[in-house]
Formats: C-alpha cells, sequence, structure tokens
C-alpha cells in the first residue's frame, strides 16, 4: 500500500471511531456460524490475576493505563509493533501472558498491530462493544482483563479473522528465550502439594534451586490442559518441577521443605482446594529418592507431629506436562510486572 493510500486509510478508519479497521466490524450473529467460536458465555479459562486500580496505576504508565485497563485506542502508525515482524511472542502489556505469535503476524494496513489468530483461543475473552455508535467484538487478555483491541471478519482467507491489536497493548519476547535448561551436575524432583502457584513460588527462594516448572504429573490423560485436570477426571495433580543443584541443596532438604509447606496428612485437598489433582505426593526419578521419601515419612509419621498418618502418596515420575505459560511463576507476575 501506497503511502497516499495508507494515509488515507488511517483517517477514514480513525475518523471512523478509532477502530482500527477499515469497513464492516459488526457482530456476527451467534446462530449464524459466523463467529468462529468466539462469542461464549464465559470464557475457557479464568481470570486469575485481580489488582485494584490503583495497583494497576502503580504498574503501568499513563498510556499504557489509558489502553489497556480503559479502553483507550493508540493513534494509527504510531506504535511500536504496527511494522516489526521479527520472530517471538506477543505478551499482554498488563500481565505477561503470551497471546500472539510472530508467525500469525500480517500487515492489514491499517497502522494497528494485526493477527490471523492467538497462540490459543481461550488466552483471549470476546466482549460485545456498542461504543462510538458502533457494534464491534472487544478483544480481551482473559487473564488480566486488559483491553487489547478489537476483533474484525475482514482478514485474509480462510478465516476471514482480523485481531487489531494496540502495539502499547503488548510485550514482544524475542524468540528463543526459554527457562534455564538441566545443566550437568544438577538433579530433578518432581512434588505435588496443592496448588501449584504457591509451592513453586517456596521452592524458587531456595538457594540451590536452579529453575522451576509449574505442572502436571501422574495421570493418565495425554497432553492435558488446566481446564481438563480441574475437571478431576485426568488423573492429575497440580505438580511442580525442580532442578537443583545437589551441591548446595540435598535432595532430603527438600522433602524437608516439601512437608513444610503442606499439610501431608490431607486426602484430595489443601485447603480450601478439594479434588485428586490437589493431592500430597512425591513423584520419584530414583531408587534412591523413593527410599529418600519413604524414609522421611516414617520419620514425620513417627515424630507424633500429626494426629494422622502422613497419607502423601511416592510415586514413580511419569510424563511431567508443562502447565499453561500464565501458570509459570505466578506469585512473581502478581507482585510485579515483567
Amino acid at each position: 500500500m501506497n503511502s497516499t493510500l495508507r494515509l488515507a486509510a488511517a483517517v477514514f478508519a480513525f475518523l471512523a471511531g478509532i477502530t482500527g479497521v477499515l469497513g464492516s466490524a459488526a457482530r456476527p450473529s451467534k446462530d449464524s456460524g459466523g463467529d468462529n467460536g468466539l462469542f461464549r458465555e464465559e470464557t475457557e479459562i479464568m481470570k486469575k490475576i485481580q489488582k485494584t486500580d490503583k495497583e494497576w496505576k502503580d504498574i503501568l504508565s499513563p498510556d499504557e493505563y489509558r489502553v489497556l485497563r480503559k479502553a483507550g485506542t493508540e493513534r494509527p502508525f504510531s506504535g511500536k509493533y504496527d511494522d516489526d515482524y521479527k520472530e517471538g511472542v506477543y505478551a499482554c502489556g498488563a500481565c505477561g501472558t503470551p497471546l500472539f505469535a510472530s508467525d500469525k503476524k500480517y500487515d492489514h494496513g491499517t497502522g494497528w498491530p494485526s493477527f490471523t489468530a492467538p497462540i490459543e483461543e481461550n488466552r483471549l475473552e470476546f466482549r460485545e462493544d456498542r461504543s462510538h455508535g458502533m457494534v464491534r467484538t472487544e478483544a480481551r487478555c482473559a487473564v488480566c482483563d486488559s483491553h487489547l483491541g478489537h476483533v474484525f471478519e475482514d482478514g485474509p482467507a480462510p478465516t476471514r479473522r482480523h485481531f487489531c491489536i494496540n502495539s502499547i497493548a503488548l510485550d514482544y519476547k524475542p524468540a528463543g528465550r526459554v527457562e534455564e535448561t538441566k545443566k550437568e551436575g544438577t538433579e530433578t524432583a518432581v512434588f505435588a502439594a496443592g496448588c501449584f502457584w504457591g509451592v513453586e513460588d517456596k521452592f524458587r527462594k531456595i538457594k540451590g534451586v536452579l529453575s522451576t516448572r509449574a505442572g502436571y504429573s501422574g495421570g493418565h490423560t495425554k497432553d492435558p490442559t488446566y481446564q481438563k485436570v480441574c475437571s478431576d477426571t485426568t488423573g492429575h495433580a497440580e505438580s511442580v518441577e525442580l532442578v537443583f543443584d545437589p551441591k548446595v541443596v540435598s535432595y532430603a532438604e527438600l522433602l524437608d521443605a516439601f512437608f513444610r509447606f503442606h499439610d501431608p496428612t490431607q486426602v484430595n485437598r489443601q485447603g480450601p482446594d478439594v479434588g485428586t489433582q490437589y493431592r500430597s505426593a512425591v513423584f520419584y526419578q530414583d531408587e534412591a529418592q523413593k527410599e529418600a521419601a519413604l524414609k522421611a515419612i516414617a520419620k514425620l509419621n513417627a515424630s507424633g507431629q500429626y494426629d494422622r498418618p502422613v497419607a502423601t502418596q511416592v510415586l514413580p515420575a511419569s510424563e511431567f506436562y508443562q502447565a499453561e505459560e500464565y501458570h509459570q511463576k505466578y506469585y512473581e507476575k502478581l507482585g510485579k510486572r515483567k
């Protein structure tokens, strides 16, 4: 598109209500089958990050706050990601949840970053927007409820979907940015002790723990999702995988910490969280870890510390499935913006 046409497109879109798109933007009928599954009674991913208005103002710049929390729109062709096509991932600018991959980004010509699809449908929430005298589909982050932009049906074939997103609502992450990998001389441990958010956070504070992953262990369903695990039908437990340096912290010391972190006498629950996914379990990697876990449990039972016997399961490690990105280092995401 030449500069004259680009300018004309931007002016028309901006005057039409700062919509971020040319042409029709009416919401498709729920009965027409044309919504591509966008409209739901409720999102499949429950909101997990909630902050007060003051807390959002403290961590966002005034412009970010205006767009992300007050559903504002940046000027066309002004955003830093409009013509950016580097390989990587675009995360929510408020909570850091990965939303769009660079391979789904394209030039729609209207002055805002455009994508044909999100990384996963349930990372977004869609609402009817009747502002500016129009009927549009607003896109929000399903994790923190921040405004991102709008979705239209004037995109490329075959889906025709056009996710028109504000640059300021996104945070680009270069390709190849991954968690620490296991290094020579390190060991792995997997524990389940209720909700994995708090368990991961506690283990991350232990000196000698090099990296952690929240995930799912001990089930019978391949490639479980958070929604499936929460249904209490997959057999998985919310778990945390640790990579640690045994020269700094021993497996026995990690076991001691594990038993301090929760009530190991509770069966299929921790606190208000109830279900087999919240059970207490040690998933051992070898016979040495198995023996250490059984020894620690016998010691606890003999100590008289609890009125009931320890209910912690000691099971061989099976395939560990990493949980969705928004679960990783969850408490750190709550406390500060990445």
